[in-house]
């Protein structure tokens, strides 16, 4: 009897023999495995190593922070590598790449790449800035993850402590005037941090000043005002109000240094010539310009007056024995102007001379004096008046050719607006006063005809001039007194002085005012006391003379701190 279900089960397989078509299949198999196999392993060894890596360099958590002590809020017990060297931004050279240095600035910008490098643009005076480089390395240390991350949240103009080492940057960082050398940073402290938002940012502070009233802006004038750069410009109120910002801007720093080396070429120019300072009084007993352009205040049982200028102590110094003085110091004039000339305090340069033969010896001397401070300045400041004209555009002040000075009488220049002016000045005459606005018409007319920024006018009306002044002996209508003028605005005020007493009271009745008041007959005995030599001097406004030379829009700019009719702060 047959079996059927020993038919239904299938013969086990059998290898198949060698050189058929299954054996060749099952070895590429293999390979392709063997092959998957090791792409997988090299995969999970580069892992393990990138988790390694960033367990090194402190992701670990912050217990595991290798740079904590490189970083953070300065604190007594910072420590600064001993080997450091302090370093100002200006000094560093060649010889410093691969030194270690400590550079105290501000941080004036700061961005990140990444989560392992940042940059930071750190400023010292004025705008000496350079480019700080921060690395998180693979151990942590000097630099981790978690400092490149601090130092982004750093506040700008924050005042921060730097460890680095100077090294050469790939390329010069044009966005610094340090360019050529960069810090790599191994340490930074804040020294005192600034507050998350800044009243004005120093972007803003670096601009053209928008308006210069003292007076808040209507609405519609409190639009921002950009350049292309997206950079809003703002008001004279809003960087007064504003002042550290105000005065860490670049351009007000040169500014200020433009106006320091005035100071200065003025004192060693005098110095020069045999002059001696002295320092007058600012609280006096009467106005020294007479008029009621003055400030009173009590003073205990009776009233001082704020000095208009130093004019009766400079006559007193030569009238003392001294043949030529000088004096650096503050001005106060209450004229309630408000205008981009005018402020109720600035700084007089003031001379006086005795004279041997003419007045015009006096007037040489002043022209001598400014002629030194424009020269000078021009060569000392070079740098500091280019940085000045990329936010204040002007052309270069025209001086004339050595021996070829321009000096015209008060009534030439009337009668050079009157033929060549224009219209509205076409019937000005010789004995009254000037306008602001013939002023400058003035200038524009010599500019252009005589190609001088800087000249004389002489033979002011004896209407035009204090009580003070010398009339010409030859025409009582005139007075031996000048004014020198810039780009058309007066600069100096001057000329001889009344040296008798008889003729002093003279004009004193004459101008209107009574030669025994308070002040003013202390001031005629002074020439009683003894014989006094001619003399004449002249008084220089400071503020003036570099705002014009730079061709600023306002006196306010050079100022330290402007004093105006409705600004007393700060």
């Amino acid at each position: 009897m047959s079996e059927p279900a020993a038919e239904l089960t299938p013969p086990p397989s059998q290898p198949p023999a060698e050189g058929e078509e299954g054996a060749t299949v099952s070895k590429k198999a293999a390979k392709k495995a063997e092959a998957k196999a090791k792409k997988e392993a090299e995969k999970a060894k580069r892992a393990a190593e990138r988790d390694a890596a960033a367990a090194a360099a402190g992701t670990a958590g912050p217990a595991e922070d290798l740079a904590k002590d490189n970083y953070g809020k300065e604190t007594p017990e910072t420590v600064l590598s001993p080997d450091a060297v302090d370093i100002s931004l200006k000094d560093i050279k060649e010889e410093h790449i691969g030194k270690t240095v400590v550079v105290r600035a501000w941080v004036q910008n700061s961005r990140a790449q990444g989560a392992k490098m940042a940059f930071l643009e750190l400023r010292e005076e004025g705008n000496w800035a350079i480019q700080g480089v921060l690395s998180a390395s693979a151990e942590g240390k000097p630099v981790s993850r978690q400092m490149v991350k601090w130092v982004g949240t750093i506040t700008l103009e924050s005042y921060v402590i730097v460890e680095a080492t100077v090294q050469k940057p790939l390329e010069p960082v044009k966005s610094c005037k340090v360019s050529n050398f960069e810090l790599h940073i191994t340490k930074v402290f804040v020294h005192a941090a600034a507050p998350n938002m800044l009243g004005m940012t120093l972007a803003t502070a670096n601009r053209a000043v928008t308006n210069f009233s003292d007076e808040d802006a209507p609405a519609v004038e409190n639009l921002s005002i950009t350049d292309p750069t997206g950079v809003p410009a703002a008001t004279m109120l809003t960087h007064l109000d504003n002042i550290v910002m105000h005065k860490r801007a670049p351009v007000q720093q040169a500014i200020a240094d433009v106006r320091a080396e005035v100071k200065d070429l003025f004192r060693s120019y005098l110095k020069s010539q045999g002059f001696k300072e002295f320092e007058p009084p600012c609280l006096i007993g009467a106005a020294s310009e007479g008029g009621a352009n003055v400030f009173r205040l009590p003073y205990f049982d009776k009233e001082a007056f704020l000095a208009q200028s130093p004019q009766f102590y400079k006559q007193f110094e030569i009238a003392g024995g001294r043949k030529r003085v000088f004096s650096i110091g503050p001005v106060f004039r209450a004229e309630n102007s408000n205008t981009p000339r005018h402020m109720t305090e600035f700084t007089g340069l003031d001379m006086e001379m005795e004279i041997k033969k003419s007045y015009h010896e006096v007037l040489l001397m002043l022209e001598g004096v400014l002629l030194h401070i424009f020269r000078g300045i021009k060569e000392r400041c070079a740098e500091e008046i280019e940085l000045i004209r990329t936010v204040y555009p002007s052309e270069d002040f025209l001086l004339p050719e050595s021996g070829k000075e321009l000096r015209l009488t008060f009534a030439e220049g009337q009668k050079l607006l009157r033929e060549e002016g224009p219209e509205e000045f076409r019937n000005v005459t010789d004995d009254e006063d000037m306008s602001t606005p013939q002023e400058k018409a003035l200038g524009a007319l010599i500019r252009e005809k005589y190609k001088t920024d800087f000249y004389v006018l002489d033979k002011f009306p004896e209407s035009a001039r204090p009580f003070y002044a010398k009339e010409d002996p030859k025409d009582p209508k005139l007075t031996n007194a000048y004014d020198f003028f810039m780009r058309g605005q007066e600069i100096l005020s001057g000329g001889q002085r009344i040296n008798e007493p008889e003729e002093l009271e003279a004009r004193l009745r004459k101008k209107g005012v009574d030669p025994a008041s308070p002040g003013i007959k202390e001031y005629v005995d002074v020439f009683r006391q003894a014989g006094v030599p001619a003399h004449g001097g002249g008084g220089i406004g400071l503020d003036r003379v570099v705002a014009w030379y730079l061709n600023l829009p306002s006196v306010h700019l050079v100022s330290f701190y402007p004093r105006t009719p409705k600004r007393l702060l700060p």
